[in-house]
């Protein structure tokens, strides 16, 4: 792995610098949320002061600059994601609004009573829920594909649950709650086969893994700026033109619209169709500057340097008595999940935080896979490009420490 330099990529982020309760902030809840170089920061305070203005809808100056500096990140994202269109690309407010968009758009126009969605055992809720809706209201119906002991998905189970009734295949690429990295390529293959569209959840891989969507041939992709050092509040829905084309719209309002009349209305084109009202503005832009952070570094220099820490956490982790991984998978990225013996999640976690460390405890969005593994929660450190081996050493003895005070 070729070395960069971690000591400067820390330093881009102004929140590594601070204490909490008296101690260095060590951040390893980054499967919820990234934290922002100063690049992003910055931009979001020069929107405001050199070009606040609506977009897309004036002819005024400050309105043509925002408007080109919201398209040149959508053209920014098809480059990153290597989609065959810009109009390829939905701004939404996040994965969920993704998510919510093909569920509402897609089941409303293509899915009937009887019909079939696969999912997996491992989703988190926004994956679940939007297709439980969907059923409900549809008269459609639910399957699951079962996952081993170590957090992989069956892939045998997987291709048998497909029928001439299975319509839609959601899944993600890496699980938030077991940082397992499921094999999508091969399960859209599969799906095509049998005649159904693929959505993936990639909120946890986009800022992991290089990602194509014409080579992985997926239907719908969507992913969330705030995971991927960019700001909250945006996120991007990949779909194919053809299935983009002949879905209804998600919303009515302005900028989705042709011609209005009392009669009639007309919808845009491409991607303004799946964009009403006034976006996220600020947020859409400075996404931009996230996506130039992370090709600053390189997603395979990133990817490499993730997985080297990943290693290194599992091992130091294994060395602590009572320690349980859940999720063992042979393709992992960047979380570890874990229970103790004789101890609950929740009291690690705040004595973790006395001591200047985040983490995530519970079930992390995710019940139905710590009923799978019949436990309440989990104690999860999630990582990103700026965590460092001595944050790890410092989370072990951490939990050492909080070991020895609950057990």
């Amino acid at each position: 792995m070729e070395r960069f330099n971690i000591d400067k990529i820390r330093a881009d982020f102004p929140i590594l610098k601070r204490e909490v309760n008296g101690r260095p902030l060590v951040y390893l809840d980054n499967g919820a949320t990234t934290q922002k170089p100063s690049a992003v920061i910055n931009s979001i305070v020069r929107y405001y002061t050199d070009m606040n203005s609506n977009v897309h809808r004036g002819v005024h100056y400050l309105s043509q600059i925002s408007t080109d500096a919201f398209e040149v990140t959508r053209k920014k994202v098809q480059t990153f994601i290597n989609a065959a269109e810009d109009k390829e690309i939905i701004i939404t407010k996040g994965t969920t609004d993704g998510i919510n968009l093909i569920a509402t758009c897609y089941g409303r126009a293509f899915i009937q009573a009887g019909d079939e969605i696969i999912i997996s055992a491992m989703e988190h809720h926004s994956n679940i829920v939007p297709w439980q809706m969907l059923c409900d209201e549809k008269g459609c119906k639910i399957r699951v594909i079962p996952m081993n002991d170590k957090g992989e998905l069956d892939m045998d189970a997987y291709s048998n649950l497909f029928n001439e009734k299975t319509k839609l295949v959601a899944v993600t690429y890496v699980s938030n709650s077991l940082g397992t990295i499921n094999p999508v390529r091969e399960m859209i293959s599969i799906a095509h086969r049998h005649g159904a569209v693929v959505l993936v959840d990639a909120a946890q891989a986009v800022q992991h893994i290089q990602i194509d969507v014409q080579k992985l041939d997926v239907d719908f992709l969507v992913f969330s700026g705030h995971k991927m050092y960019g700001p909250t509040g945006v996120g991007v829905l990949y779909g194919k033109e053809e299935l983009l084309n002949a879905m209804p719209p998600y919303q009515g309002g302005g900028d989705m619209i042709k011609e209005v009349t009392f009669e009639k209305t007309t919808y845009n084109e491409l991607p303004f169709k799946f964009e009403a009202g006034t976006p996220n503005i600020e947020a859409g832009i400075c996404l931009n500057e996230a996506i130039d952070y992370i090709n600053s570094i390189g997603l395979d220099n990133i990817e490499a340097y993730e997985h080297d820490l990943l290693q290194y956490a599992t091992e130091k982790l294994a060395e602590i008595p009572g320690m349980r991984f859940i999720g063992t998978a042979e393709q992992k990225c960047s979380v570890i999940s874990f229970v103790i013996d004789g101890t609950h999640p929740y009291d690690v976690g705040v004595i973790l935080d006395k001591l200047g460390i985040a983490v995530r405890t519970g079930h992390h969005c995710a019940q139905p896979v710590m009923d799978r593994f019949g436990i309440p929660g989990t104690i999860r450190a999630s990582l990103a490009v700026y965590n460092t081996k001595e944050e790890i050493d410092i989370l072990v003895a951490g939990i050492q420490r909080a070991v020895n005070m609950l057990v």
